[in-house]
């Protein structure tokens, strides 16, 4: 008597295939990094460093109550900031930029400011808001 063989069913017609491509899905996006936007991204420096900037290397920058950009005692616009820096850093790559902020100040101004630092790649660039404003 000739006994029957049950019939095997091949890796791509059983179940399998679809449990191993569950799990490699699942791998891939466990391991996957996820780029999240978590606002601005700046070097700060080391903590026990130490750089000495001169006064010839600062830029002063104001942002008044009403968000418009002081450079000198004098109204600036974004695009008129971005060349005075653009032509200090030609002649001096070691240039710092300092922007002290009215509490009062538009938002937006301010993060147009900052992104307008971090395009030019202003490696020494610091923010502070203005303690003794008049209201």
């Amino acid at each position: 008597m000739k006994l029957k063989r049950a019939h095997r069913l091949g890796f791509a017609e059983s179940s399998a295939a679809s449990d191993v491509a569950f799990l490699l899905i699942i791998y891939f996006i466990v391991i996957a990094g996820f780029n999240i936007n978590k606002g601005f991204l700046i070097n700060l420096p080391a903590k026990d460093s130490t750089r000495l900037i001169l006064r010839d290397d600062l830029m002063r920058f104001e942002i008044d109550g009403d968000g418009y950009v002081i450079y000198e005692s004098e109204l600036v616009g974004i695009p008129e900031a971005a060349n005075l820096i653009r032509s200090a850093q030609a002649a001096n790559p070691n240039i710092a930029v300092i922007l002290s902020i009215n509490p009062a100040a538009k938002w937006q101004r301010i993060v147009s400011f900052v992104e307008l630092a971090q395009d030019l790649q202003i490696d020494s660039f610091s923010f502070s808001m203005m303690k003794d404003v008049p209201q």
